[in-house]
Order: structure tokens, then C-alpha cells, then sequence
């Protein structure tokens, strides 16, 4: 079975969701980066698992679920810290961040029987997901993070490396005020929706 992943960051004011800033505060901003990583966490203990790893800058906080185990970040840029966290697993594990409160448990239930690898495309370019039957760090290490192309570069990687590569569906990750509202209205029951919900009276149109 599979170990799911979450790599995230303490929702701290001034450290997550900076893009947000304005017409959020920066404790908005906070605040809706706890709401996309509950959700997040919760869909993650609602799928099936082998282990379920919060890999976190900074420290846990009351929207941590029970199941999870909590290891720190590497060191270094986003690729070297990627490559770091599927580093600590030791069969098939699937990697998502905290950007996407609109996944779902059928999402993250992934089967590697006919494929090596999965790769969950992002809208602004990147990827929401990547999953790896065989983990390896070096697939990650030097890959381009953070631009409109990093997600066909890990595509191409995987597949140079002769791996068998699936395509999960495309998802939009909230980085701006437009990715919040977009995302908020896919899951309108959610508590990033809830959240926004707060907030929409004296930020937003």
C-alpha cells in the first residue's frame, strides 16, 4: 500500500500564502492556509494508506488529524526538500502539498500495478502531485521549481528515466485572491470555503 505525503508549511502570518497579501492581511492569509491544509489532511486520513507523513516547516498545530507522522523538512530549495521526503520512504508513496483543499480521498487512492509513476499537473504549470512506485530523490533533484514549466520538466525526467508515467487530473492551486475563489466554489462545504466565507465581506468584491 501506499505512504501519502504532505509537504507543508506552519501556517504562520508573513511565512504561507504571501501572494495572498492584498486584499487579504497576512493573518488572513494564515488563516486560509490552515483552512486548504485541514482540508488537505483530512482527505488525506480519509484515503488508504500504508502511512500518512506530514512533512512540515515549523511546528504541528491543532489542525493536525490523528495518524499522522510528522518529520521535518530538508534543507535546501523546494526540489532538494522534495526529493528529501519520498528519501525517507521505503516502497510506493505519493507527495501532495497543501494548495489543493479540493482533493479528494478518490484522488489519492492511487495503484501502481500498470504504471511507475503518477504526476498530478498544476494549472499555473507545476504539479499538485507526484507519485513514485520505486522512490528515488534523484528524479527530483535539480528539477525547476516554482515556474510555468516545472511540472513538464518533472514529466520529462520521469520519463527519460524509463518510467511509465500516469496522468492525474489538473488541479488549480490557491496562490492568488482569483486561485481562492475558484477553488473555494469546487468544495463549498469545506472549511477553506468556510474560511473565505469570513473573509469575502471586507476583502474581496
Amino acid at each position: 500500500m501506499t505512504t501519502l505525503l504532505v509537504i507543508a508549511k506552519e501556517p504562520v502570518p508573513g511565512r504561507v500564502k504571501t501572494r495572498l497579501t492584498p486584499p487579504f492581511t497576512p493573518s488572513q492569509a494564515a488563516s486560509l492556509a490552515e483552512a486548504a491544509l485541514a482540508d488537505t489532511l483530512r482527505a488525506v486520513a480519509a484515503a488508504p494508506a500504508a502511512r500518512r507523513v506530514l512533512v512540515l516547516d515549523g511546528a504541528p498545530g491543532p489542525w493536525l488529524p490523528p495518524g499522522f507522522d510528522v518529520v521535518r523538512q530538508g534543507a535546501g530549495g523546494l526540489d532538494e526538500r522534495l526529493a528529501a521526503a519520498f528519501a525517507g520512504c521505503a516502497g510506493p508513496a505519493l507527495l501532495i502539498g497543501m494548495d489543493t483543499p479540493q482533493v479528494t480521498p478518490e484522488l489519492l487512492t492511487v495503484d501502481f500495478a500498470e504504471c511507475d509513476a503518477y504526476l498530478g499537473p498544476a494549472e499555473d504549470g507545476g504539479f499538485w502531485a507526484l507519485g513514485l512506485a520505486d522512490p528515488d530523490p534523484a528524479l527530483l533533484r535539480g528539477v525547476p521549481m516554482s515556474t510555468p514549466v516545472t511540472g513538464a520538466v518533472q514529466r520529462e525526467r520521469l520519463v527519460r528515466a524509463g518510467l511509465r508515467v500516469r496522468d492525474l487530473p489538473r488541479l488549480r492551486d490557491v496562490d492568488t485572491a482569483a486561485d481562492a475563489l475558484a477553488v473555494a466554489a469546487l468544495v463549498p462545504h469545506g472549511a477553506f470555503a468556510a474560511r473565505l466565507d469570513r473573509y469575502r465581506p471586507v476583502t474581496l468584491p
